[in-house]
């Protein structure tokens, strides 16, 4: 183990275990942010798909975990009741609205009886309309054979989106799977339509990626999850004109109105990205609280239309105290 990340773990553990430094999160409230729950954690191990995706070991590792040092809350609980426990509050929330929400996560948040809140990019649910990373990432890591591979690299080649030698040959897995992680995160910069266009140029999968409606009612039957917007079709909003940014929102609070009992005054920003000109959109869809991916916890001072969350990966998840770590430095002052 490298020796700054025992470090950052022994201080993590102090940092819960120890009536001093732990002090800071009494009367807090910590929102964790997940993606996806794979079916094991051997697949989750790897740097493109870690950072989204745990495995269900890991998940209920944390969840024990979790238990142990936090109440357990819906996240509304969190944002609007008053604190009546020394504990500090933890809500998990879900972005994007994949299927494996349902079928490994969430047998295993009954089991538990920790509540979660799904935020859906609500294009996909129902629809066999797939995440443009999901599609893109696999393919290019060769899930879907080495045809499949090479016309989608010969692809990105035509219009000027080389792929990096490192994917193609180096020599080992984790590897070539840091240079994937990497040219994902730099695709991201592309139009939603070429995006899209992506997508569309990977081979056509044989399940849904995304939650259908049936299951979002199953889910929210349980008592234990409620969901959210995470746009419609998870277009960067910052990136959108005004019509576009309004015709996105709109979208996806009619859906949310349309497939869901009780729908989330929340708004989930698609990869955490928003400014003054998408709050004020937002809290004009009468949104009053918005999370966006700055790590932190919450305390009541911070701009409801831009929660901080802390993120959860396969490697903090399997190590917690990682995760507590985060947290104290969210904490500080």
């Amino acid at each position: 183990m490298a020796i700054k990340q025992l470090v950052k773990r022994s201080a993590g553990w102090l940092y819960l275990n120890t009536p001093r430094p732990a002090a800071p999160l009494r009367g807090a409230g910590v929102i964790l942010m997940l993606h996806r729950v794979l079916a094991d954690d051997t697949s989750a191990l790897l740097a493109h798909r870690t950072e989204l995706c745990i495995g269900p070991q890991a998940f209920e590792h944390l969840l024990r975990w979790l238990k142990r040092h936090f109440d357990c809350v819906p996240l509304m609980d969190l944002l609007t009741a008053p604190v009546r426990a020394a504990r500090p509050r933890v809500a998990l929330t879900f972005d994007d609205g994949w299927r494996d929400n349902a079928i490994n996560a969430f047998p295993l948040l009954q089991h538990h009886q920790v509540p979660a809140s799904i935020f859906l990019s609500t294009d996909f649910i129902g629809s066999r309309q797939c995440f443009w990373w999901e599609s893109v990432g696999e393919t290019l890591w060769g899930s879907f054979g080495a045809q499949a591979r090479q016309n989608l690299i010969e692809h990105l080649y035509g219009i000027g989106r080389p792929v990096p030698v490192a994917l193609l040959d180096s020599a080992t897995e984790p590897q070539r799977s840091q240079a994937l992680a990497q040219y994902l995160q730099s695709l991201k910069a592309m139009s939603a339509q070429g995006l899209s266009q992506l997508a569309d140029a990977c081979p056509a999968q044989g399940t849904p990626q995304a939650l259908d409606w049936q299951q979002v009612r199953q889910l929210e039957d349980s008592g234990l999850v409620r969901f959210g917007p995470h746009g419609a079709s998870h277009a960067i909003l910052t990136g959108l004109d005004d019509e576009q940014l309004e015709h996105e929102l709109r979208r996806s609070h009619e859906a949310l109105l349309r497939g869901c009992r009780q729908p989330l005054p929340v708004y989930c920003y698609p990869n955490g990205n928003h400014d003054t000109r998408v709050r004020e959109r937002v809290a004009a869809h009468r949104y009053p609280y918005a999370l966006g991916t700055r790590p932190g916890v919450w305390r009541g001072a911070h701009d409801p239309l831009a929660l901080p969350r802390i993120g959860v990966s396969q490697h903090t998840a399997h190590h917690p105290s990682l995760l507590a770590w985060r947290m104290y430095q969210g904490a500080r002052p």
